[in-house]
């Protein structure tokens, strides 16, 4: 048993030690009346793990209530989805976007991104991702 414990966590290790997190953020513009602030990038906030160069999945901050996303890049783009836990397939946006390096492992994320809720419109985002 103790052979055990201690294989699984040195493979934990190991797994985690060569993972590639993503820390993501999308900025929201602030109403007319109102200034930037630090909420106006923190509201979003989320982190993903890089599966492979490809694929990267994890939890985001949406408001009060957390979402799943998912990208998947190819070649110059990425197609995103992004779903809340309690309603999955009732709420979901899905987009196109494409990140653009400024600085080390830090990108801006342009991003298009269409609710499938009725009545709803495609949302132009912009946000900012960084790899750990």
């Amino acid at each position: 048993m103790k052979k055990m414990f201690l294989t699984m966590a040195l493979a934990l290790i190991a797994m985690v030690s060569s993972a590639q997190f993503m820390v993501v953020t999308t900025v929201n513009q602030p109403a007319d009346s109102e200034q930037w602030e630090v909420s106006n990038f923190t509201n979003n906030i989320g982190v993903g793990y890089q599966m492979n160069d490809k694929m990267t999945l994890g939890v985001i901050k949406n408001g009060e209530e957390y979402d799943l996303w998912g990208r998947y890049n190819i070649s110059f783009m990425y197609l995103a989805v992004q779903a809340p836990t309690d309603s999955l397939t009732d709420n979901m946006t899905f987009g196109v976007g494409y990140s653009l390096r400024v600085w080390n492992d830090l990108y801006i994320d342009p991003s298009y991104m269409v609710s499938t809720k009725e009545d709803s419109e495609g949302e132009f985002r912009v946000g900012l991702s960084y790899k750990l």
